[in-house]
């Protein structure tokens, strides 16, 4: 894959609206897949006091980060029955509208695919060190709470 990765899960900018069809294409030849499940985030333009976000700026310490993201892969993988677990968060900038977080998972059966995907946008939303910072269409900077 061409996109510039700088550390393990982190892609500098907007992650290409087509990485998750390449990803699925790279499993094509496992035929005991019989489920995929994908969450694909992407930057609102939420109203911020009298203002709309235009951009988010994403930052994260890279090596915390990709501690944690391989403890919460360990966990993941011990924990449900998959046969693939891909994780992407953008860092740097990304306008509203485009991608900004993907995971997907790849199991032999939904149920699992399902809840191990839902598991890990959780995890990592809630562990892994990423700030963001919103810019506001009025020129204001304010920080990102993740919820």
């Amino acid at each position: 894959m061409d996109e510039k990765i700088t550390d393990h899960i982190f892609i500098e900018g907007p992650i290409p609206a087509d990485l998750l069809y390449r990803i699925i294409q790279q499993y094509s030849m496992n035929h005991a897949i019989g489920a995929f499940s994908a969450f694909i985030g992407q930057v609102r333009n939420d109203t911020e006091g009298d203002s709309k976000v235009v951009s988010v700026e994403f930052s994260t310490q890279p090596e915390m980060a990709r501690e944690t993201f391989l403890e919460i892969q360990s966990d993941i993988f011990a924990r449900y029955e998959l046969t693939g677990l891909n994780v992407y968060h953008s860092k740097g900038l990304v306008k509203a509208g485009e991608i900004c977080f993907l995971v997907l998972t790849a199991s032999t059966h939904r149920s699992a695919a399902i809840r191990a995907c839902d598991e890990t946008v959780e995890k990592v939303k809630s562990q892994i060190p990423i700030w963001g910072k919103m810019f506001l269409e009025n020129g204001a900077v304010v920080w990102k709470e993740n919820n």
